[in-house]
């Protein structure tokens, strides 16, 4: 097995191979458009919030027409996204906050964006590194599951998977990183059956079955 420095180097490769214009699959056009969408995005799929979101943007295009709705009158367009209800609240409060706090516009600060309603680190890193070009490193269920099998990290807590994640990449790779990721966990790296016979990164993965 390949020590830790040269497997990352040869699974980065590789991703760059597979997934050379790796990019978050949520549809956005500017950055509240985004905030809202990875909001609605947590223990959702990307489908289903693009499916739901151009007729709540077309609706309420900017912070400050989001803020002024009621919860119960978002409810209607993002139904069919789990935890409707609460997200809801989430955006509509967040909109407050933008419209209040920032003149509308999402900020371009980790800890303000943190400060908003239904966000946590994982939505602060897509938001910086994909409308601002942050260097970011998102870690979902998908990100946090590869990490672990190709024993880039041991934990569970995403906070410090991050944190393995940025000390094992170079800076300038992790956004490109954590989107390959995510493509690799949905198309091959099935967390219940992962596909390592058509998997290029079998013969350096820890957790191979290949």
């Amino acid at each position: 097995m390949l020590a830790k420095s040269k497997r990352a180097l040869f699974v980065l490769e590789e991703l760059k191979k597979l997934y050379p214009n790796a990019r978050t699959e949520l549809s956005f056009t500017n950055p509240f458009e985004l905030l809202i969408s990875t909001i609605l995005s947590a223990q959702a799929t990307d489908v289903s919030v693009n499916a739901a979101t151009p007729a709540l943007f077309k609706d309420y295009p900017t912070a400050e027409k989001l803020s002024l709705a009621l919860p119960e009158e978002i409810e209607p367009y993002i139904k069919t996204i789990g935890l409707y209800r609460n997200k809801a609240k989430n955006i509509v409060k967040t909109s407050k906050d933008l419209a209040e706090k920032h003149n509308g516009t999402v900020p371009n600060d980790f800890n303000a964006l943190l400060a908003l309603a239904g966000v946590g680190r994982k939505t602060a890193n897509v938001v910086l590194s994909n409308a601002y070009g942050v260097p970011a490193i998102a870690v979902d269920t998908h990100v946090g599951r590869l990490a672990r099998r190709l024993k880039f990290s041991k934990e569970e807590n995403p906070d410090k998977v991050e944190k393995d994640l940025q000390k094992t990449f170079p800076k300038e790779e992790w956004i490109f990183l954590h989107h390959a990721l995510i493509l690799h966990g949905r198309r091959v790296c099935d967390s219940r059956k992962p596909d390592c016979s058509n998997c290029s990164m079998s013969k350096h993965c820890p957790s191979s079955t290949a």
